[in-house]
């Protein structure tokens, strides 16, 4: 398995190769890289496609800490894009991997040729939202994450996906990925919960930035891309009319389109000055 030594861990990535512009997937909180199968698939022919794991989730090794801060995160995507050789790429980040993108675009603006942020938020979690965290990252901790299961596919999918009944079996999957969870999750979790807000950095950000939004997001609800957008001077702002936190999964027929666009758009071949 393709592992990338950075920072003192080992992150585990997947690259499609080729010669194509680079493209590095970076994921939400609980899951990993393959939350993005679906849309590697679609642009693996024209792109080189990179997904990782953050340290302390999917296969990336342990860090036996109390909390994986964002600031570690963040100087980690900067370790392996430059690792990589892959900078400038176009980077793709949801939720957590947001936070990461909007670091890496107000601080190594080097290292972008182009941002998309999905289902994200500029600000700290918000205080009300804490102690139900807290105690749902303690239950993983101690138990495991099939005590809270139910609760945690909520927060991580919108309605239409958790309702069909064509998406059963799919749904189902991905409730057997959350089951796996590794325990040690929790230092990841801390992190999120516990992370300082970037909102006063975003004026920096002059990358070209897509801002996506599914309306049935309740994590990071969809005025919280309406704040980032508004701070990012040239952002695009797309508000899907389905889809919830992981919309890369549920609804890569609307992802999928709007990505494929914009990552055209900005490919240093079609880039329109101004």
């Amino acid at each position: 398995m393709p592992f990338l030594d950075v920072n003192g861990t080992r992150l585990y990535y997947e690259d499609t190769g080729g010669s194509g512009e680079p493209i590095v997937f970076s994921h939400g909180l609980l899951w990993s890289g393959r939350m993005f199968d679906k849309q590697v698939a679609a642009l693996k022919d024209r792109y080189r496609c990179i997904t990782y794991d953050h340290r302390g989730q999917g296969q990336s090794d342990i860090w036996k800490v109390d909390t994986v801060d964002m600031e570690t995160v963040y100087a980690d995507a900067v370790g392996l894009i430059e690792k990589l050789g892959v900078g400038p790429c176009h980077f793709v980040g949801l939720s957590m991997g947001g936070f990461v993108g909007m670091r890496l675009a107000a601080r190594r603006p080097d290292l972008l040729r182009s941002l998309v942020l999905l289902e994200t938020s500029a600000d700290p979690e918000p205080e009300q939202n804490v102690p139900r965290y807290n105690l749902l990252n303690f239950i993983v901790r101690w138990f495991g994450a099939r005590l809270v299961a139910k609760p945690v596919m909520r927060i991580m999918f919108g309605r239409t996906f958790l309702e069909s009944q064509e998406r059963a079996a799919e749904r189902a999957e991905w409730k057997a990925r959350l089951l796996g969870l590794r325990r040690d999750v929790w230092r990841a979790v801390n992190g999120v919960i516990r992370r300082r807000g970037v909102y006063d950095e975003l004026p920096l950000i002059k990358t070209p930035t897509l801002v996506l939004v599914g309306e049935e997001d309740v994590a990071t609800v969809p005025a919280k891309s309406e704040r980032i957008h508004a701070a990012i001077e040239g952002s695009k702002l797309v508000k899907m009319p389905r889809g919830g936190h992981t919309s890369t999964v549920e609804e890569p027929e609307l992802v999928n389109p709007l990505l494929m666009r914009f990552l055209d758009e900005m490919s240093s071949g079609n880039r329109q000055a101004g």
